[in-house]
């Protein structure tokens, strides 16, 4: 259940991002409304609560946990990317974005193969 859960904020997480980065290029005035202000705290905050539920859960940190390090550091990558890709302005924009979306792709195939770089 908890790894449904999970999924679910992954992907709402992803959509929630590329989402705004759209939004941000076509009609940034909306980015004002609360709504796109706070949802992606919610989405987040969910998607870092059962993720450290599963780590739990699953006895995951009792084994080789360093797939577990590395997730962390890909995360913390892809929120600094993150950032940089809705703040700033023009070719540094959307370099932060492939940036930020491969980070993503990063902690995805570690969550898939368990291997980590760390």
């Amino acid at each position: 259940m908890i790894k449904t859960i999970h999924f679910f904020f992954i992907i709402s997480s992803f959509i929630s991002f590329v989402s705004r980065m759209g939004i941000s290029v076509l009609k940034p005035t909306l980015l004002q409304f609360k709504f796109f202000k706070i949802t992606p705290h919610v989405i987040d905050t969910g998607l870092l609560l059962s993720g450290i539920t599963l780590i739990f859960q699953g006895n995951w940190l009792e084994g080789e946990f360093s797939w577990i390090l590395s997730k962390f550091v890909l995360l913390l990558v892809y929120i600094i990317f993150g950032i940089m890709a809705m703040r700033c302005k023009g070719k540094k924009r959307w370099v932060a974005f492939i940036a930020a979306i491969a980070s993503f792709i990063g902690i995805f195939v570690i969550a898939i193969t368990k291997n980590g770089f760390i």
